[in-house]
């Protein structure tokens, strides 16, 4: 019985140091290598401290800032056990709102959020809301903005900061990511991004 155990642990436990261990060790020396900046999260620094991830949105709330599109994470209530509240880019809690296009709930979310966008953005008038100022993203944490949503906000950031609009624009204009390799994605705007680059205009 033993000689035929001993073969089964033995391939065990070379595939355990194998695929448990040492493929794993070498992906993440290859990542540190070659990738070393995303490998660590893509962290962004000003003035040496990490203020942020390119991948994970920040809640914006100020008029001087570029705002990021809605967030629908949430987490635990401790005012009403067993219940969720919101708390937006709450980065231990990415999820989308799991509610379905039929839903009256997300229904009046979103028109909530036009109205709040079309209050904020008199540019607007009656113009069509961006699709992404008035919907979550499936992560509840997406860092990037449409350059349409960014736009929109020009108005607003520079009469905030006493900037001419031009000004603003012109540094939206240089933050626009395009799509990767000229076809994959949409263009996009990193918020985090742009609100430091606003930050360090003189």
């Amino acid at each position: 019985m033993l000689a035929l155990l001993r073969p089964a642990f033995a391939v065990v436990g070379l595939f355990t140091l194998l695929l448990g261990l040492a493929v794993p060790l070498g992906f993440t020396g290859v990542a540190q290598l070659a990738f070393s900046a995303q490998a660590n999260g893509s962290l962004i620094e000003r003035d040496g401290k990490v203020v942020g991830s390119a991948l994970l949105g920040q809640d914006f709330s100020a008029d001087r800032y570029f705002h990021p599109r809605p967030s629908a994470t949430a987490e635990a209530d401790p005012d009403h056990p067993g219940q969720t509240r919101a708390a937006p880019y709450n980065g231990a809690a990415s999820a989308a709102s799991q509610l379905g296009p039929t839903s009256a709930a997300l229904l009046a979310a979103v028109r909530e959020r036009v109205a709040a966008v079309r209050e904020r953005v008199a540019a607007l008038g009656g113009g069509p809301v961006p699709a992404d100022a008035a919907t979550a993203s499936g992560s509840g944490l997406d860092p990037h903005v449409s350059p349409a949503n960014a736009a929109a906000q020009v108005a607003r950031v520079a009469a905030a900061r006493g900037l001419p609009e031009g000004r603003v624009a012109a540094l939206l204009h240089e933050q626009i990511q395009g799509r990767e390799l000229g076809l994959l994605g949409e263009p996009r705007v990193n918020v985090l991004r742009l609100n430091l680059a606003l930050d360090a205009l003189r």
